[in-house]
């Protein structure tokens, strides 16, 4: 009876894989890659914003850049980022030398660094947000980055655009071999970068004196490759 138990359970596992195995295609088997788009204006701006400090001592220009980023946090807070918005990316402490031709380098201070990343969710305010960094003590801004927070639903847009091209596709194909499209046997998505945004003519309005900032427009892009059977 031992030995028979291998052979039960064999037989009582063999319709579960079956049940499982892709129906062979019997037709005419057709590869679709298509693509669709959805635009949508950015709604968020992320920056890089710090400071950099020189002194001839290693704790005096660590000293003066902390005094100088905890005013450039201040002024970002005063401005109404969120403490959640801003992270810092980097600290750093370099040393500084001064080199001559055939002459060993001759250390003449450090330089230190601090820099954070800035989420900016008020374009409107964003170019004022700017300079209040620089006002406080900011000396190296980077960006903007801009993008859409909440891009599900364009992705949704793109996806089925995606599909329906692949189908009109599928049916002009069929129709040209004197066959028709009997169904979709796989569909595959293929991650895309969105594309920088684009200008546009109009932007919020600001304060003249503010540092201008272009939110454009944004193509969120799906690629799909879709099998079909033609018969």
């Amino acid at each position: 009876m031992k030995m028979l138990l291998p052979l039960v359970a064999l037989a009582v596992t063999a319709p579960a894989l079956a049940d499982v195995t892709t129906t062979p295609i019997a037709g005419t088997e057709l590869d679709i890659s298509a693509t669709g788009t959805s635009a949508r204006r950015p709604d968020v701006a992320t920056i890089s914003a710090g400071v950099v400090t020189q002194a001839a001592k290693a704790g005096d220009a660590m000293a003066a850049n902390a005094k100088a980023m905890t005013a450039t946090i201040a002024a970002l807070k005063r401005a109404g980022v969120a403490d959640r918005d801003i992270q810092t990316q980097s600290i750093s402490l370099q040393p500084q030398y001064r080199y001559g031709e055939n002459q060993p380098p001759i250390l003449t201070g450090y330089q230190a660094s601090n820099r954070v990343s800035v989420r900016l969710r008020d374009l409107a305010g964003a170019g004022g947000v700017i300079d209040a960094l620089v006002a406080a003590g900011a000396n190296q801004i980077d960006g903007p980055t801009l993008a859409v927070e909440h891009p599900e639903t364009a992705l949704d847009e793109a996806r089925t655009k995606a599909l329906a091209k692949a189908r009109a596709r599928a049916d002009l194909y069929a129709k040209a071999a004197g066959l028709s499209v009997r169904r979709i046997v796989r569909i595959s998505e293929s991650d895309v970068m969105p594309p920088p945004p684009r200008p546009m003519a109009m932007m919020a309005a600001k304060r003249a004196e503010d540092t201008p900032l272009e939110a454009g427009e944004q193509e969120l892009t799906v690629n799909l490759s879709v099998v079909f059977e033609l018969n």
